[in-house]
């Protein structure tokens, strides 16, 4: 009995996510099972599934970051503004969507890097510190753009980084063109196994783990735990201007006042429905994204079948597998 238990908490998530796809896939299949839909699955959630790898790491250490939003929606502003500047000054789009790439993951770094100095170094409560960042780094955005959009100055090159990607053989969208797996779904990827390879086999992920699960342990065991906590925000950033790069390409434009807005929240979701403890020190990436997966399955389906039940309870249902979650959880530490 006791090793069904560990194999439901290890899997439950997985088993949740295949049953879900199967029901869903038994009543339309003539919509879930099109690989332009399941695609749509997939790509449509890159950039909350990177934030949510990003937030794993921050949230095992016993952290959260609720600025997350708000630092991809600055760091996109701030990348168009650069590939407007660099066109401008009659540059190769190749060569400004490089530097946009530059200015959006670099920008986003520094914002994770602040938000893991108030956290690690002037002991500011998490909570606090990045409800600071989402409340600033929104208005810092929204004041660039004068409270609008800000567009892109790159018509081929940009976008396609976003909206291009590589064809799979044999296998086409109701058009009739080939099925394309996006740039962004291979980013989407690689973040998962750099940061499973991080968390599972360097020296860095067994510190995250040992700050999260007892702090004052790790440090008389000689754990650098404010250079651990420092350095999880600082990735959160990085992975952040990542999405924020992936999200900036598909759209070409930033709308100041909504973009990223409540990605925070699904992020978060993500990685509790992934069984990471919220209490910190313990947590597993390929979760997360199944949690992901999960998120966006559920999205899917409500948008499938909005004839019969409305989109806007997407939030209510999502709050509840997030308390679901989080009760589960709680039974298994009592």
């Amino acid at each position: 009995m006791k090793k069904w238990v560990e194999f439901f908490e290890r899997y439950g998530v997985l088993i949740a996510f295949v049953l879900l796809f199967v029901i869903s896939a038994a009543i339309r299949p003539d919509v879930v099972l099109k690989p332009e839909n399941l695609k749509n699955l997939v790509n449509q959630n890159v950039s909350v599934g990177i934030i949510a790898i990003g937030m794993t790491l921050v949230i095992i250490t016993g952290g959260i970051d609720l600025s997350v939003g708000s630092m991809l929606a600055l760091s996109s502003a701030l990348s168009l503004l650069a590939l407007r500047k660099a066109v401008g000054d009659h540059g190769s789009e190749a060569a400004a969507s490089l530097i946009a790439f530059l200015v959006c993951v670099g920008s986003a770094a520094a914002m994770g890097a602040f938000n893991g100095l108030m956290v690690a170094y002037a002991r500011i409560v998490p909570f606090i510190a990045t409800l600071v960042g989402l409340v600033g780094f929104r208005s810092l955005c929204s004041g660039i753009a004068q409270g609008g959009e800000i567009r892109s100055a790159s018509d081929t090159v940009f976008p396609a980084l976003g909206n291009g990607g590589l064809p799979v053989p044999f296998l086409h969208i109701d058009g009739g063109g080939p099925l394309v797996i996006t740039y962004g779904m291979l980013l989407f990827v690689g973040c998962a196994f750099a940061a499973g390879f991080v968390l599972n086999w360097t020296k860095l992920g067994r510190h995250l783990i040992a700050t999260g699960a007892n702090e004052r342990a790790a440090v008389y065991s000689a754990v650098p735990t404010k250079r651990v906590k420092f350095i999880a925000y600082a990735l959160m950033g990085v992975f952040t201007g990542l999405a924020a790069f992936a999200q900036v390409t598909r759209m070409n434009s930033v709308a100041s006042g909504t973009m990223g807005q409540y990605y925070e929240l699904d992020a978060i979701a993500a990685v509790v429905i992934g069984g990471t403890s919220l209490s910190g020190g313990k947590g597993r990436i390929w979760a997360t994204v199944a949690g992901v997966l999960m998120l966006g399955l559920i999205s899917n389906i409500l948008t499938i079948n909005s004839d019969k039940i409305s989109v806007y309870y997407q939030g209510a249902v999502k709050g509840g597998i997030i308390l679901a979650a989080v009760l589960l959880q709680r039974s298994r530490s009592e």
